[in-house]
């Protein structure tokens, strides 16, 4: 069952983040639909790192409301497909952006095999306990020899307090055995770059802003915030980070990649 924090944090806020883009204007929706994990020098670095360009199939697994994604192609021309559970989030991306969402669970991806050019999974591989499927998800539907970019909270130790509700952090070894053992070559791995311009968290804080005014009675608006202050104790006290992390997927045993004229 998902913890009523999670839902709080991660589907009502998202509902309320559209209707104070709404109020405030477009120009708000990408930094506000990033809350949380993503700035633009880590989606920068992810994209770099992933090789984005015009027309590739970018899926986003566990996209909240959108904004990595609709960063991605506003920048890079990709064609996202958002993956996401939470109706809310799904709906608050749709408006936000228009972009496909799909509202299904990480671990049972509705996609063909070897359909998808390049994955993100950004902040969501802690809030689920079965990393492996979701994983092995991805590999499945990524062409060989794609990229998978990743934003993961990591623990430093095995003792994480307070630990957020629904939260399960990998060490970082761990991470790296897990990625293995679904499929995927490590390729690199960086401390997630900091600094948002004062114009991204500018609009950020002022959808904030809105949102706090209409909801802060709210007992998902006090679970959500709870949540959030968990967070910053624990990355603030160096029990948590968040690392950016590049890998591709590896060709199965036996694969032989097909010539020009075999692809035509």
């Amino acid at each position: 069952m998902t913890a009523l924090a999670m839902v709080a944090e991660f589907d009502d806020v998202a509902g309320w983040t559209a209707d104070a883009v709404q109020i405030l204007g477009e120009r708000h929706a990408i930094p506000a639909a990033c809350r949380g994990s993503a700035s633009p020098a880590a989606l920068a670095w992810l994209a770099e790192a992933c090789e984005l360009s015009p027309g590739m199939r970018l899926l986003d697994v566990g996209a909240g409301a959108g904004g990595p994604a609709a960063w991605a192609a506003e920048r890079f021309g990709v064609r996202p497909i958002l993956l996401e559970p939470m109706p809310t989030a799904c709906r608050a991306a749709s408006r936000m952006f228009g972009l496909p969402v799909i509202a299904a669970d990480g671990r049972r991806i509705p996609l063909r095999t070897g359909s998808v050019d390049v994955a993100w999974c950004l902040g969501v591989l802690c809030t689920v306990q079965d990393k492996a499927a979701v994983l092995s998800e991805i590999h499945r539907v990524l062409t060989p020899g794609a990229s998978l970019g990743l934003l993961v909270v990591v623990a430093r130790g095995a003792e994480i307090h307070p630990a957020p509700d629904g939260n399960h952090f990998p060490t970082e070894q761990e991470l790296v055995a897990l990625l293995d053992d679904t499929g995927f070559e490590l390729l690199e791995q960086i401390d997630q770059p900091n600094g948002a311009p004062l114009s991204w968290s500018r609009r950020a804080e002022q959808v904030a802003a809105v949102v706090a005014t209409r909801h802060r009675s709210d007992p998902a608006y006090a679970l959500a915030a709870h949540q959030g202050e968990r967070f910053t104790h624990l990355f603030a006290s160096g029990q948590i980070r968040l690392r950016a992390i590049h890998a591709v997927s590896r060709r199965p045993a036996g694969h032989t990649p097909k010539t020009r004229m075999e692809e035509r």
